[in-house]
């Protein structure tokens, strides 16, 4: 190749400048013969020409729309590529990447909307799942009690994922199990024994459509059931006692478990 000057070509650092990518970049495509310099100084420096330019700028621009280098060079060598066709797959592909990233988007929107209000559903949602007797102002006040727990964090996020079918499934479960709290309590069902204690394990469970609810919190959350004039007078409301009857089956379940009921804490 004749000897140049720096005037009539750029470095790889100059070169690099100009095009906005990584002198190591340049030094990779060199390597693999897909863009290099033509031009040398007379003390040994590569230069790029302007038509060494004018490659790596393709390079640029086809990598920024997501071809792989081995396509990339298929397309500037290769007088036969369809260009076109290659193009339009790759539009194609973009468009997947763009629909994938406006359902994840979408998804951190429910996440969000989750964390900071707990229930998605409008006030007529909730009033036609849960019944007249919720208050919608219930999940901002959870929300402003329990805001900063991990069972907060749980709880959003299983809710960031149901829609008003889900949240009516949940309503049931727990409808069902209210009515057979009140029916055992009606029949007699002693603190302690099996159908109590089947009961107690029952209600973890549904419980858990919220978060994980471990034997201590169970313990506490009985306690908050007849202490709490809100709780204390939806589960009365079922049946008058109902409250104190629950926490005493808790109480005798936790016993059996090894859980000093006076002692238990929240988790």
């Amino acid at each position: 190749m004749p000897d140049t000057s720096d005037a009539e070509g750029l470095t790889v650092g100059q070169a690099s400048a100009r095009l906005g990518v990584t002198v190591r970049a340049l030094h990779h495509w060199d390597e693999i013969g897909l863009a290099s310099p033509s031009m040398r100084t007379a003390a040994g420096y590569r230069l790029y020409t302007a038509g060494d330019l004018e490659r790596l700028h393709r390079v640029v621009v086809y990598r920024e729309l997501g071809l792989g280098l081995d396509r990339i060079r298929a397309v500037l060598d290769d007088s036969t590529a369809d260009v076109p066709g290659a193009l339009r797959a790759q539009r194609a592909q973009v468009a997947e990447r763009i629909d994938r990233l406006q359902r994840l988007g979408a998804g951190l929107d429910r996440m969000i909307d989750a964390h900071e209000n707990g229930l998605l559903l409008s006030v007529e949602q909730q009033a036609a799942i849960f019944g007249p007797g919720w208050n919608p102002d219930w999940p901002a006040q959870a929300r402003k009690r329990y805001g900063n727990t991990a069972q907060w964090q749980q709880y959003a996020e299983r809710s960031a994922s149901r829609g008003p079918e889900e949240w009516r499934a949940v309503a049931e479960a727990i409808d069902g199990l209210d009515r057979a709290l009140a029916d055992a309590m009606d029949a007699g069902v002693t603190p302690g024994s099996p159908e109590a204690n089947g009961l107690v394990d029952r209600h973890r469970e549904v419980f858990a459509s919220h978060f994980p609810l471990t034997r201590q919190m169970q313990v506490c959350l009985a306690r908050m059931y007849e202490a709490d004039p809100a709780f204390a007078a939806h589960y009365d409301g079922i049946r008058p006692g109902l409250a104190a009857w629950f926490r005493r089956i808790v109480d005798a379940a936790a016993r059996a478990h090894g859980v000093d009921p006076d002692t238990a804490t929240w988790e």
